[in-house]
């Protein structure tokens, strides 16, 4: 039987302490003037990185599939936008998609650890699940700005603490973060914007945890981005649910057979209790926007690889041999060696470094077959060798520490080690740099430019906004 890592809880799932009322009391207090205005500027990246990844998302495979299956039900018309369509659902529905579509090209931002032994925060990635939430409730209650920013951070804060406090048995036995824990981040933000009491809350949380499913095996498919649509469906399902009087349990999280229990075995008490908001997750330890739409598992390499590009100027045909060494968590998530399909290569340290090596650069049209089934490439793929290295194993789990080596066929080895890539909070991009990155993705399908620039302009001073409107009229496709 393979060993994990040990981990010691500072409860035995039988505490007194309520951690599920504490999440509650958390919702339902907090005001929009108790997020610090770092936080609040953090998170306008975030946001606008999700809108723009739901605008490409929607055109790629697993998107085009999602959205022709809600089209085929017949559903009637809501107050919720699909975001890049002609479309307006019933909120869980649009929630669905939107949430689907921002994890498709797995371009989306993830979440940072805190202790030596979690992995990266169980590589939650947490606007995905939680901002479709937000945007199908504030377009149904025709919310202010300041509504938006509150349930969005809100949502983030209590799930990235959840996946934080939950032992990293859950991720290292095949959950998938993303789902099980980004479920509550939708419950929060429909909690929150449609005004519930603590016992609603609790309700809220308690028939999310419920829906709260996921399995990492499914990484490399499309059933991955589906984790994130139906962790965002399912807080909207909670709330209909319990607005309408049923019934759930009133301790789902700590519970010797709830949430923690279930998923994980144990929970670190330290982790979550009395650390809400305090620090903000926006604030330390940080969210990293992804450069790359790739496991972020992939990015201190890619950043390493083309640092070292830059700087000695050699191309494919010098390479003989690329190494990356990393601790064992990494190649427990990035599975395929030899991909020959997009969302194989999206989980693939082989391929990151091969089209690097080839194209010097690695987007959203690198990351399509065309590319990944290209022989060239695929001949690159055999010279990467991707191994675990004991100094980045004794770095610790909460780093993607990567040591990135290239033997060249003129004899000369060159080498770096990065912990973090650009987009890390140790590297972050600006909020003009997040612009970009927007920009990239809605050109990728030819997205209309003055739409574009309308939600950049928007969401960077969205808390002036006492109507929404004009940012909802900016989804729709024409």
């Amino acid at each position: 039987m393979k060993k994990i890592e040990s981990f010691t809880p500072t409860n035995n799932l039988n505490s007194s302490f309520k951690v599920t009322d504490e999440i509650s009391k958390f919702i339902f207090e907090t005001k929009i003037n108790d997020i610090p205005i770092e936080v609040i500027t953090a998170s306008k990246k975030s946001i606008l990185d999700g809108i723009g990844l739901a605008i490409s998302g929607l055109h790629s495979e697993a998107g085009s599939i999602a959205f022709k299956y809600l089209t085929n039900l017949g559903l009637p018309s809501g107050p919720a936008s699909a975001i890049g369509a002609n479309k307006k659902w019933p909120m869980r529905f649009a929630a669905f998609l939107n949430g689907l579509t921002m994890h498709a090209d797995d371009f989306d931002d993830t979440q940072l650890a805190v202790a030596k032994n979690r992995v990266y925060g169980l590589l939650t990635h947490p606007t995905a699940p939680c901002l479709p939430a937000v945007i199908a409730a504030c377009e149904t209650k025709r919310a202010t700005g300041n509504d938006f920013l509150l349930a969005y951070n809100l949502g983030i804060e209590v799930e990235t603490k959840i996946s934080e406090a939950i032992s990293p048995r859950h991720y290292q036995h095949g959950f998938h973060s993303t789902g099980t824990c980004g479920g509550f981040a939708s419950a929060t933000a429909m909690s929150k914007l449609f005004d519930f009491n603590k016992e609603q809350i609790n309700n809220c949380l308690s028939i999310t945890a419920s829906q709260s499913s996921g399995l990492r095996e499914n990484f490399g498919t499309m059933t991955k981005p589906f984790h994130a649509g139906k962790a965002a469906e399912s807080g909207i399902i909670a709330y209909e649910l319990t607005q309408l009087g049923f019934s759930a349990s009133n301790n789902i999280l700590e519970a010797p057979r709830g949430f923690f229990q279930a998923h994980g075995g144990a929970f670190d008490e330290s982790a979550i209790i009395g650390k809400l908001g305090a620090p903000w997750t926006f604030n330390s330890p940080g969210i990293s926007i992804k450069p790359h739409p790739s496991g972020s598992l992939t990015h201190p390499a890619m950043t390493a690889m083309l640092e070292l590009i830059e700087e000695y100027k050699f191309s494919s045909d010098d390479i003989k041999k690329i190494s990356v060494g990393t601790n064992h968590n990494m190649p427990n998530a990035l599975i395929h060696h030899r991909p020959l399909n997009e969302y194989q290569a999206k989980f693939s340290m082989e391929y990151s470094m091969a089209i690097l090596a080839i194209e010097r650069k690695a987007g959203l049209e690198q990351y399509q077959n065309k590319f990944v089934q290209r022989k060239d490439i695929q001949n690159m793929l055999a010279k990467v060798d991707f191994y675990i290295d004991p100094v980045a194993e004794d770095c610790g789990y909460n780093k993607m520490t990567s040591i990135v080596s290239i033997d060249l066929v003129n004899g000369k080895k060159i080498t770096k080690t990065l912990d973090f890539s650009k987009g890390s909070p140790e590297n972050p991009m600006t909020y003009d740099e997040v612009s970009e990155k927007f920009m990239e993705c809605v050109n990728f399908v030819n997205w209309p430019i003055k739409k574009a620039r309308e939600i950049i302009s928007i969401i960077s001073s969205i808390e002036e906004c006492n109507s929404l409107d004009r940012l909802f009229s900016n989804f729709r496709a024409n």
